[in-house]
């Protein structure tokens, strides 16, 4: 039932649907309407909702109330709110109701590789993997669905096949795909039990003191901004636990270029290890890295990092290599990609500014 699925969604949110909201909205819109009958006796308002939608857990009907997404005669209710006979309960949610079928659109996709098991994407920077809140058009599914369109074998709305991983909208690079439920569940255990090869090129402020690091930290939301995900210790009941291995592959003084090897997948797991570290993404507008955090007060400096922001207009995050064993085959498969336009001409720049921090 769509209206569930969007409750849901209150209790974790998914790393493309953050990427694809950048803009909250005020407005809300109502995704479900329950009447309460002349007999209904007095009831908490997450028990009448139990009660009325299947499968949906108290917790995450408190946590709509908490945020504001419950109302009852068109005004937000605590959970503890006691319905009535007539009373009008709404469940609302900042975005308007979409249905959730994929339809063909005729997007380009760069495939690098394909057979009848799966196939490997090289995704541009800007397009999102999956349809969301401001993005439910336009998304690599909706360009999967155009270029599967005359093989019904491969339905993109079947939730058997399709992603494996996903890569945020405005990072670039390489993705796997699954074209049989067989290949997704195959891959799906090579990512989850850490087998898979994912190598990312990043540009990112500051000098390091080192040449290779590792980075060992839960992931979580931050708590006073539920769009970044933040990073706790590793020994805290806090988050997800993340590793995150770099190695510094070119230096610019005031910038460096950096390769991020994950151990795990986490949302947002490279941008919130490598702010947590002092060293936040060039251009990454979501972490402050839009702001310039290392350098000289000179004009002339300023107005060079104005035009590397334009130049690189997003976070300077390329996933290069990915590694895994093709569900069929056994064959252990590779792949690269060249980093793209925008950010080797950022990288030229850096190159050509010639800064050496003492």
């Amino acid at each position: 039932m769509k209206e569930i699925e969007e409750l849901e969604e209150l209790d974790e949110l998914d790393i493309e649907d953050m990427d694809a909201d950048d803009d909250e909205s005020s407005q809300l819109y109502e995704h479900y309407r329950i009447v309460a009958d002349a007999k209904q006796g007095l009831m908490r308002v997450d028990k009448f909702l139990i009660d009325h939608l299947a499968n949906i857990s108290r917790n995450r009907i408190q946590k709509a109330a908490d945020a504001g997404f419950i109302m009852c005669n068109e005004r937000p209710i605590k959970r503890s709110y006691k319905v009535k006979p007539f009373d009008v309960i709404q469940v609302m949610l900042d975005r308007p109701v979409y249905s959730n079928t994929i339809k063909p659109e005729e997007i380009p996709l760069d495939i690098v590789y394909e057979d009848n098991d799966l196939l490997v994407v090289n995704k541009a920077a800007g397009m999102v993997v999956h349809p969301g809140h401001g993005n439910w058009h336009a998304t690599l599914l909706h360009a999967l669905a155009w270029h599967l369109k005359d093989k019904p074998q491969y339905d993109i709305n079947n939730p058997e096949i399709g992603l494996v991983h996903r890569i945020d909208k405005d990072t670039s690079g390489l993705l796997v795909i699954a074209k049989t439920p067989s290949a997704k569940t195959s891959l799906g255990l090579q990512f989850f039990n850490k087998t898979t090869k994912r190598e990312y090129n990043a540009l990112v402020w500051g000098n390091f003191a080192e040449d290779e690091g590792r980075i060992e930290g839960n992931i979580a939301r931050n708590p006073k901004d539920r769009m970044q995900m933040m990073t706790f210790p590793p020994d805290s009941e806090i988050g997800k636990h993340a590793v995150t291995h770099y190695y510094v592959l070119e230096r610019f003084g005031y910038t460096t270029l950096v390769k991020c090897i994950l151990e795990t997948g986490r949302t947002h797991q490279i941008r919130a290890h490598m702010k947590h570290i002092g060293h936040t993404l060039f251009n990454d507008e979501r972490y402050g890295g839009d702001q310039i955090l290392k350098g000289t007060t000179f004009t002339k400096y300023r107005q060079f990092v104005e035009n590397c922001f334009k130049i690189c207009p997003r976070q300077a995050l390329h996933a290069k290599t990915l590694g895994f064993v093709h569900p069929s085959t056994g064959k252990e498969m590779m792949f690269s990609s060249e980093l793209p336009p925008d950010m080797e001409a950022l990288i030229e720049k850096w190159r050509g500014m010639n800064i050496v921090e003492s």
